[in-house]
This record gives C-alpha cells, structure tokens and sequence, in this order.
C-alpha cells in the first residue's frame, strides 16, 4: 500500500469525483482511476459504490477513512515544522483571499513585496472555498470569518466599509421601501451575509434581478446600469462609472482577518510578507 495512494482516496472522498479529486491533486481522471483501482486491489476491498451522483464511501471505506486522515495530519506536521523552521527568505508562499480583495487589497501589497524580495514567490489563489491551513492548501488566508481552530494563529486585519451603488447619472428615488428599483445581490448561497440582509431590509420592495458571489462582476453590473449594488468601498470607489449612493445610514461593514498555522510562525518570509500587509493594511 502506498501513502501517495491514500492521498488520492481521500481526495475522492472529499470531492466525491474523480474529476473533482484530479482537479485538487494536479492529475488526470484515468490516473486518479488507476490509482484508485490498485489500492483497492492492495486492500483486497471495494472503498467507493460508484453511483449516477459521484463515488459513495463503502461500509470498508469509510473505516479506512479515519485512519487515512491521521496518517495524513502526521505528515503534513512533518511538512509544516520543516516548513516553519526554514530561516531563508527564498521561496514559494500560498495565500489565499476572496476575488475583489486580492486585486484590489493584496495586489499592490504582493508587488512592493515582490521587488522587495525578488527570489520569493508568491501563490494568491482567489476564490469563495475556504482554504485548510492545516493541510496547507494555503499558508496565510484572509477571510471574513474569525478563525476558531486552536492550532491556528489570527488577527483582526481591518474593517471593510461599504456603500450602496449605482450607475452615473442614473436619477435614483429610494423612497421608503424601493418600490421600482432594481437591484443585485449575493447569490442565494451568500443570502445571509450582513450586506446583502441590510439591502433586503432597506429595500423590501427593489427586485432583485441579478446574483452574483463575485463582487466584481456586481460591480461591473453596475456599471452597466443593471441595477443598485451593495460594494466594499474599497473596491466601488476606485472604479470609474458608478458612485455612492447618498443615504442616512449605510451597510455594516465588514472585518477582514488573517491566519497562518502555528507551525509556520518562524517561516521567515512569511513573517515578511505579513509584517508588510499589516503595515500597508492595517487600522
């Protein structure tokens, strides 16, 4: 039995697809397949049903399961001490944020640090999935949630402020509950976040007529005139074509948190890169 083949079952049991779990470990489906087939040929046991829906754990597989992720946990710990103890500045860091923030937050921040440390690079993977620092997917996250793990290192970064949004020169009338506005909003995954309930409150008559979990394609959206929009200021306000909407109160704003593991606390780029975004960032 090989260890790189129980990181490939686990990455099926996680994504429940070949397709999905090719996609994570950097492999093609027909590898990932083959891989699989000859774990399950050196266990002598069937690990997934396959099904219409994806590959479903068997009664064998899900006990292997629990044993796969602590041999899993133990290697990564291996990789984040030699990892961590590393005093060289050279090397690769993977930092991981939402879409609008890493362009507009992280961007400038990455490219002062990149001359300042040519022989480093940096990863910055932008999207809604959280990241695990645990299995090092990432090194440093930034997200809007407070990290709760114990293992994991945090600090309030800053606090985002937003506006509500529409297109120059549109003549906008709120009224006292938006009656014949339009608006767009989260995706219905996202429904609950502060910003997208205080437009639903403010608004309870606008109809909604685009979604979107991406906060610059809202914006662009808005740009186009498709309707109001809810947006970080940092973002809106730099973009020409829409402007702030002139109202009594505004959105709740947003905080932004960072965290690494623990393990990597001594990682000397990391701690460069984290001691320039808390400088450029920070308040």
């Amino acid at each position: 039995m090989e260890w790189s083949d129980l990181r490939i079952f686990l990455a099926i049991a996680r994504t429940g697809t070949l397709g999905g779990a090719a996609k994570r470990m950097g492999q093609t489906q027909p590898t990932m397949g083959r891989r699989l087939r000859a774990l399950e040929s050196a266990l002598g046991q069937t690990l997934f049903q396959r099904t219409a829906d994806g590959f479903v754990l068997t009664d064998e597989g899900t006990a292997v399961l629990g044993h796969a992720e602590r041999m899993e946990e133990e290697a990564l710990a291996v990789e984040r001490q030699l990892a961590g103890g590393q005093v060289q500045l050279e090397g690769l860091l993977r930092l991981s944020s939402s879409d609008w923030f890493g362009t507009y937050m992280l961007a400038p921040v990455l490219a002062e640090f990149g001359r300042n440390h040519p022989r480093d690079c940096v990863e910055l993977l932008t999207d809604s999935r959280l990241y695990s620092l645990p299995r090092r997917e990432a090194d440093l996250v930034f997200r809007i949630t407070p990290f709760e793990e114990p293992e994991i290192i945090s600090r309030r970064l800053l606090r985002i402020p937003y506006a509500l949004y529409a297109a120059e020169g549109t003549d906008i009338d709120l009224g006292c509950d938006g009656a014949g506005l339009r608006v767009i909003t989260m995706d219905t995954a996202f429904a609950e976040m502060p910003d997208a309930i205080w437009l639903k409150e403010k608004l309870p008559a606008a109809e909604i007529v685009l979604r979107s979990n991406s906060r610059e394609v809202q914006a662009e959206l808005c740009r186009q005139g498709a309707g109001l929009a809810v947006l970080p200021r940092p973002l809106a306000d730099r973009l020409p074509g829409i402007t702030a909407v002139r109202m009594d109160d505004s959105p709740p704003g947003r905080d932004t948190f960072v965290g690494y593991h623990r393990d990597m606390r001594r990682l000397s780029r990391l701690r460069a890169l984290l001691a320039l975004v808390v400088e450029r960032l920070a308040n």
